[in-house]
């Protein structure tokens, strides 16, 4: 069974997904921390994250994979804290934007659910692009005025709410400008607005859909 969240960034998808897959035993595969971990070597290596050709070297080249408690590992190492850095957060929608990199990074999502068997995935394109056969699809959203104080809250920098609100902003602009798979809802995912509801209350009704669907599975 293949659960797919997407949604635009700091919506809550990896929180929530990691919730939905402990709850029902499933593998979590967090699309955006492979993006992330690409993003990394890139800056690692100098390359500029405009250079499409550079950077799809570094999504073919780069061997990602995860480890038990759900953080990945790039060529073996862990690829946490560092890709939560904020200057991978700057450059990850650019480096991402490049079909070559997302060729690549897709074929090794679409690979490690195969492998895994029942998984939660979370990110743009999983529903549209990724796994547009899903069983389950979800779409998780919240305003960036939100979104923004929840990230400056849970970072405790309170002072920079609206450079934080900025940059979602501006993430979300180019996520669904891009040409390709920019960020849309599929036609069949089920909307969560996220603006009034807790990570609970999300999880919840991500949980009761799955389990009203298939409750020998869930």
């Amino acid at each position: 069974m293949i659960i797919a969240i997407d949604g635009p960034a700091g919506a809550g998808k990896s929180t929530v997904a990691r919730r939905v897959a402990s709850e029902l035993g499933a593998a979590f595969l967090d699309t955006g921390a492979m993006y992330r971990a690409i993003t990394l070597v890139v800056l690692e290596r100098g390359i500029h994250p405009g250079d499409a050709t550079a950077c799809a070297g570094v999504a073919q080249e780069t061997v990602l994979d995860f480890a038990p408690d759900g953080t990945i590992r790039i060529d073996g190492r862990p690829g946490e804290p560092d890709i939560r850095g904020e200057t991978v957060t700057r450059n990850v929608s650019a480096v991402s934007a490049h079909g070559g990199v997302r060729e690549a990074i897709v074929a090794e999502q679409r690979a490690l659910a195969r492998r895994l068997g029942n998984v939660v995935a979370e990110g743009r394109d999983t529903t549209t692009v990724v796994f547009p056969a899903a069983d389950h699809k979800f779409f998780l959203s919240a305003s960036p005025a939100v979104r923004a104080r929840r990230r400056a809250e849970q970072d405790n920098v309170p002072e920079r709410y609206e450079a934080i609100r900025a940059d979602i902003e501006r993430r979300d602009r180019l996520d669904a400008t891009r040409a390709l798979s920019p960020l849309v809802q599929a036609a069949d995912a089920v909307a969560i607005n996220a603006d009034q509801l807790d990570v609970d209350a999300v999880v919840g009704r991500i949980l009761s859909t799955v389990r009203a669907s298939h409750p020998s599975d869930a």
